[in-house]
């Protein structure tokens, strides 16, 4: 009996029915080899895409499809989960599907086969992915990939490869929509797909669509959506497919990838629909019965409860904006330089009326010095905007030479002190640090009705929604940068800048009308000692 013609039968079956109905099915599963159900599951299998994103909803057959392609289609595939101790139901999955345990080695926790091999493996903490750098696999697949820091995955995607002639390469990605804000980047991974927000036009399932990938300004790759897979190069930080391959290393021509996602539910499988699973999923509490019913991407995500800025908070402030032209007076200029090879130089520009300005975001590549830093500050500055740039580490150099160079500079050391406290004048703050950061959670605030508006970035939307706090007594302390990277595998360098350019510094020419009476330059102001 075909999988069309057992959901077609499961509403005339009585309860005893459907438990035989249950028993002979298990033991086809286990006697027939693998098969991909029609549909969505049939799509995936035969997909020839070099990623394909699979599920959105609980009961679509993902672990099933990732077991079924991995002994079917691969000769040496590696298959993941966050953690290890959640590995066991994939790893019965392909044995079962398999027919045999011989040749498994439950330490390694590889199959070896006459023709294939099947590697298990998780990366339960940033930089457990290094384990496996310079392993191969033709084959890669992260199940529940949602549940995987976006890192994790692009470094590993770096060795989907093959020598063996005939071979082709394919990464899975199996999820449910994301129950967190920082599952919240495969939604950008499968934009075209899954993001209403997305401004092409949107993808049909299982249609190709292809992207190029390069490097990000935060240290996690960028993606470009493009028309096909032409190779393209970045000149002036947009792609171009007009340049002389001679002129470029071949590391710096840009291949595009193919990209699908194909979306599946507990519909899509029959097996399960006569398992009494779907009154399961029915019964769950909202937001998660859209989730895992429908595959809901726009149900509501939960915040971790000492998330800083709640994201629905952010989200309001990026819907309210609006580009402008002009831009109106540029009124504070935020910049957080470089600290390593993966950081970025980011600025920040804040203009009359709450409204900021579109991130520059320079890859510390691109600003390998202070003069270079320096020199795109000035260039970005105008109606004499004061600079607040971040001085703790490699900040130091752009301020010695901005100030040189005669610009309104102020260096803001975020580990000292703070002397404000909260709106409602009871809490206090750690340090300045910690006191910009609650300003800017007061500023987005709906309920304070600032207006503020924030570019539509999603780099700076997962920044700004990825500090934590803590408190202590009657005091709030922000957990460090050092801290945030440590735990999402990069640094929050849009967010960084962005609470440097919200610092309110009077403009030069007013401090001069207060000071008329001083000998005092007013380089020398300090407006820290009463902000």
């Amino acid at each position: 009996m075909t999988p069309a013609a057992i959901k077609e039968l499961l509403p005339y079956l009585t309860d005893d029915e459907r438990t035989e109905l249950d028993e002979i099915i298990a033991s086809d599963i286990e006697a027939r080899p693998f098969s991909p159900l029609p549909g969505p599951q049939q799509m995936a299998f035969d997909s020839r895409a070099d990623v394909v994103g699979f599920g959105g909803a609980a009961g679509g057959g993902k672990s099933f499809l990732a077991a079924g392609k991995a002994l079917t289609q691969f000769d040496k595939s590696m298959i993941l989960r966050r953690n290890g101790t959640e590995l066991t139901a994939i790893v019965d999955e392909v044995l079962n599907m398999a027919g045999t345990r011989d040749g498994y080695n439950g330490q390694d926790k590889i199959l070896r086969l006459s023709t294939r091999q099947i590697e298990f493996g998780s990366t339960p903490n940033l930089g457990d992915e290094k384990k496996y750098q310079g392993r191969p696999h033709s084959f890669l697949c992260f199940d529940e990939a949602a549940n995987f820091a976006e890192i994790q995955v692009r470094f590993l995607m770096g060795w989907n490869r093959t020598t063996t002639p005939g071979q082709h390469c394919q990464t899975l990605l199996t999820f449910n929509p994301p129950t967190s804000a920082e599952g919240r980047w495969i939604i950008q991974f499968f934009a075209p797909w899954i993001d209403k927000r997305y401004a092409g036009k949107t993808a049909m399932p299982g249609e190709l669509r292809f992207v190029g990938v390069v490097p990000g300004a935060n240290g996690v790759s960028r993606d470009i959506w493009v028309d096909d897979a032409s190779p393209f190069v970045i000149i002036d930080g947009a792609p171009s497919w007009d340049f002389d391959p001679a002129l470029y290393l071949a590391q710096d021509i840009v291949t595009p990838q193919s990209r699908t996602f194909i979306p599946s539910r507990i519909s899509d499988n029959p097996y399960l629909m006569g398992s009494g699973y779907l009154s399961v999923l029915q019964a769950l509490p909202e937001p998660l019965r859209s989730q895992m019913l429908f595959g809901d991407f726009q149900a509501g995500m939960e915040d971790d409860p000492w998330q800083v800025i709640p994201t629905q908070w952010i989200e309001i402030a990026m819907a309210r904006w609006t580009d402008k032209s002009p831009k109106g007076e540029m009124i504070s200029m935020g910049v957080d330089v470089a600290r390593g090879g993966r950081d970025a130089t980011v600025i920040c520009n804040r203009h009359v009326g709450n409204w900021y300005d579109r991130l520059i975001k320079l890859p510390g590549t691109q600003t390998p010095n202070g003069e270079t830093v320096a020199g795109q500050v000035i260039a970005s500055r105008r109606d004499s905007a004061p600079i607040h740039l971040d001085v703790i580490g490699v900040g130091s150099s752009p301020f010695d030479l901005l100030r040189i160079a005669r610009q309104q500079v102020i260096g803001v050391n975020v580990a000292e002190k703070s002397t404000s406290s909260d709106r409602s004048g009871r809490l206090r703050f750690m340090n300045l640090r910690t006191q910009l950061w609650w300003q800017l959670r007061e500023e987005l605030d709906p309920v304070n009705d600032t207006g503020i508006c924030l570019p539509p970035d999603p780099e700076l939307l997962a920044d700004l929604a990825a500090p934590k706090w803590s408190m202590s007594g009657m005091r709030v302390q922000v957990e460090s940068r050092d801290d945030i990277k440590d735990r999402i595998g990069r640094s929050p360098d849009c967010a960084s800048a962005l609470i440097l350019a919200r610092m309110d510094t009077p403009k030069l020419e007013v401090i001069e009308r207060k000071q008329h009476s001083s000998n005092a330059s007013t380089l020398d102001y300090n407006p820290l000692a009463s902000f």
